[in-house]
């Protein structure tokens, strides 16, 4: 034994060695530290079960026999203490003799009685701090992302996610600050980050946990890495799907690209039924095949509600804007109500005919609520009708090769709008489930104007509809409509927008009837 240990023993003294010891605590926690008002401030101490087994552990352990309490206190840390470890009851009341100068004269009986107290008052407490934890129990948000350039591999085994899945993908490390802050949830609002990944970037991953622990987010309540599939969206609020695949199409063709997209949805989407919340919130975004991901989810997940799962499409909204703003020479953020209509990553059309323009330098001005039309200011025609069609591609390439900044930006702005609505009267861009408004078709996922409030959106279907923007909408329905049927294989691939409007018209109607049930 070591020096100021009770000397070994048999085992038969068990039962009245507890007895002393939980006797020496209870005293201990009588006489620990004076308060300012002079009273006694009770010590923790554990409870006797707890100490009864850290008494087996620790005998065991060390292969030590005992028929008096061995060393049954130590000092607090916490409080200041060098951490010495005490003895027994004698021994305590030695230390408080020296430390604190206090002799203790107060008999066994009331000893009892008080620890009996102090132990009920700590049970209260833990129940009561019980309570409050779960009235305020954080958002789970959890974040799967594809690393942009990595190899696709087989998802033949529920090990896979269908390609290198890493959440360190630069839109993911640049959102993770934006939830935490409390600008999209809201200041009161604690949240917990899961980071689902696979094995071969968990040590990234966990440099990425350990950073954001150092940020000391207020309402961060946690952040963690996830690497076994099975377990993936446990108890989920809202999921974000961020996996993007880096289209190389001299490697393989775009259709193999679609049912890779295929393959991962179909693999999550029986997970976030499975281990998520009812009411679980998913959002697509990331700078390829977003619609493509919302609509498999939609689609492998029956149960899943259709309204809960939207696809991002601010970044070409909110980067179209600054094209305008550039050309108008006024601030971006005075553009309000562009509309992108379609495939976000794909076929999409960029709608100006509702937009409006607040505090743009002009003949007409007005208070900061004055707006005017876009399309009664910019005279240039052609600028409107060719080289705009010129800037979109520039606009395409420039969202679809940012470093993460713009897709986490038009994440964080979507989520919170979601949860505490849009701008009044503003309209915004969003993938959502097609219903047949402005006759598009139904059961596919097309990008289309809402607005967001309590807690959901609405199609904003008052708008009027010009014939320009018609045609568009049923050459961006079959662009969509052919990546579905891919994705589903029902076709082997994509056909483009009809020789004829006959054919398409027809081709778009056996597309529909192909979908299976529950789909549309």
């Amino acid at each position: 034994m070591p020096p100021g240990r009770p000397a070994p023993a048999s085992r038969e003294g068990t039962a009245r060695a507890e007895g002393q010891a939980a006797e020496a605590a209870r005293a201990a926690r009588c006489r620990a530290t004076p308060q300012a008002s002079g009273r006694w401030r009770a010590a923790r101490a554990w409870p006797s079960w707890c100490w009864r087994q850290w008494l087996r552990d620790i005998c065991e352990m060390n292969g030590w026999e005992h028929r008096r309490s061995p060393i049954i206190w130590r000092e607090l840390l916490d409080r200041g203490g060098k951490g010495l470890l005490l003895g027994g009851v004698n021994d305590f009341l030695e230390y408080a003799q020296h430390y604190y100068g206090i002799t203790s004269m107060m008999l066994s009986e009331e000893m009892l009685d008080i620890a009996e107290e102090n132990l009920q008052a700590h049970v209260e407490t833990e129940k009561e701090g019980e309570e409050i934890r779960n009235l305020t129990n954080p958002l789970q948000i959890w974040i799967t992302s594809l690393s942009e350039g990595c190899e696709q591999v087989s998802m033949s085994s529920p090990d896979h996610l269908g390609g290198k899945n890493s959440a360190s993908a630069p839109i993911c490390y640049q959102l993770i600050p934006l939830l935490a802050n409390g600008e999209v949830f809201g200041m009161t609002t604690e949240i917990s980050i899961h980071l689902l990944d696979t094995d071969e970037f968990k040590s990234v991953l966990c440099g990425i946990v350990m950073e954001v622990e150092d940020m000391a987010f207020p309402l961060l309540r946690g952040i963690s890495e996830h690497t076994e599939i099975d377990k993936a969206f446990l108890q989920a609020d809202v999921i974000i799907v961020l996996d993007d695949i880096l289209l190389k199409r001299e490697v393989q063709s775009l259709e193999n690209y679609i049912r890779e997209v295929s393959e991962i949805c179909h693999v999550y989407a029986p997970l976030i039924e499975k281990n998520a919340k009812k009411g679980v919130r998913v959002i697509s975004a990331g700078k390829t095949f977003v619609n493509l991901k919302a609509m498999m989810i939609i689609t492998y997940g029956p149960s899943i509600n259709p309204e809960n799962v939207i696809a991002v499409a601010t970044s070409w909204e909110t980067a179209a804007k600054a094209m305008l703003a550039r050309k108008l020479n006024m601030n971006a953020a005075g553009v309000k109500d562009v509309i992108v209509w379609g495939n976000i990553t794909g076929c999409n059309y960029i709608d100006l005919s509702h937009t409006k323009l607040y505090k743009c330098d002009s003949a007409v001005w007005g208070p900061a609520n004055f707006s005017r039309p876009l399309m009664n200011l910019i005279y240039d025609s052609k600028w409107i009708h060719s080289e705009l069609l010129s800037a979109q591609s520039s606009l395409s390439s420039r969202v679809c090769y940012c470093a993460g900044m713009l897709s986490a930006h038009a994440v964080a702005t979507v989520l919170r709008y979601w949860f505490h609505g849009s701008p009044p009267g503003e309209i915004v861009s969003v993938g959502i489930l097609s219903e047949g408004q402005f006759c598009i078709p139904e059961g596919i996922v097309f990008s289309m104007p809402v607005r967001f409030q309590n807690g959901g959106w609405e199609v904003v279907t008052e708008l009027e509809i010009n014939e320009t923007t018609q045609e568009a909408l049923e050459r961006l329905s079959h662009d969509v409509i052919q990546e579905k049927l891919v994705a589903l294989e029902k076709i082997k691939e994509m056909h483009p927008y009809g020789r004829d409007k006959i054919t398409t018209k027809k081709e778009l109607r056996q597309g529909m009837e192909t979908f299976p049930a529950g789909s549309v």
